[in-house]
């Protein structure tokens, strides 16, 4: 479905940061969260969607997002920037707050409209992302894939790192769900993700 002007993110703002969901924003807004692995490239991915160059901090330190993060989209849905799972220096208590804190949210939002699961598809399918996937299977959430960094490698070896891995979604008995590709130097390739959203709002009236 092409880009249109009435998928246009006009204003994004930042609402508040919560350690865990009893300090979530006490809103009816549908939420769409953005999830993966540490270094996937999920903050650029967040500021390419709302066109904003610092909306959500970039760093080249892995584990950077310790916090569930809310930003207000045109008054209209709650972009969710969740921590990422994986590599990060910190305690294994505290990895294990941020779990918990992670796994909360999912499952105990009511107004979570979808998670959008960021793979990193210039590398090789990676055991914690099909270990996440199966685990939103498991419980029956509703999520999509989105492909990141698409730029970083040619046309063959993405679509075989993208083949591969959804061949092991397949082979764990997991439904192929919705998927996005991305490329943050392709300011582009977030107009599907865009859409979606805009259609999911309108749609549904909470």
């Amino acid at each position: 479905m092409p880009y249109t002007e009435t998928a246009m993110i006009k204003s994004a703002k930042f609402v508040l940061s919560a350690p865990d969901i009893s300090f979530c924003p006490k809103s009816i807004l549908p939420e769409f969260a953005f999830i993966g692995r540490s270094n996937v490239g999920k903050s650029s991915l967040i500021n390419l969607i709302c066109d904003r160059k610092n909306l959500a901090l970039v760093s080249k330190t892995p584990g950077k997002t310790k916090l569930i993060n809310f930003f207000n989209i045109d008054d209209k849905w709650h972009l969710v920037d969740l921590p990422g799972y994986g590599y990060a220096k910190i305690s294994k208590d505290k990895r294990k707050t941020w779990l918990e804190s992670t796994q909360n949210y999912l499952l105990q939002r009511p107004n979570l409209k979808i998670i959008f699961t960021l793979i990193d598809a210039s590398i090789p399918p990676q055991a914690i992302d099909l270990d996440f996937i199966s685990w939103l299977d498991h419980c029956h959430l509703q999520y999509a894939l989105v492909f990141t960094k698409a730029d970083k490698v040619n046309q063959k070896e993405l679509n075989q790192n993208m083949q591969i891995f959804l061949d092991k979604l397949t082979e764990m008995g997991i439904k192929i769900p919705l998927s996005f590709t991305t490329a943050v130097s392709k300011k582009h390739s977030k107009d599907r993700i865009v859409e979606y959203i805009s259609n999911e709002t309108e749609l549904k009236q909470y």
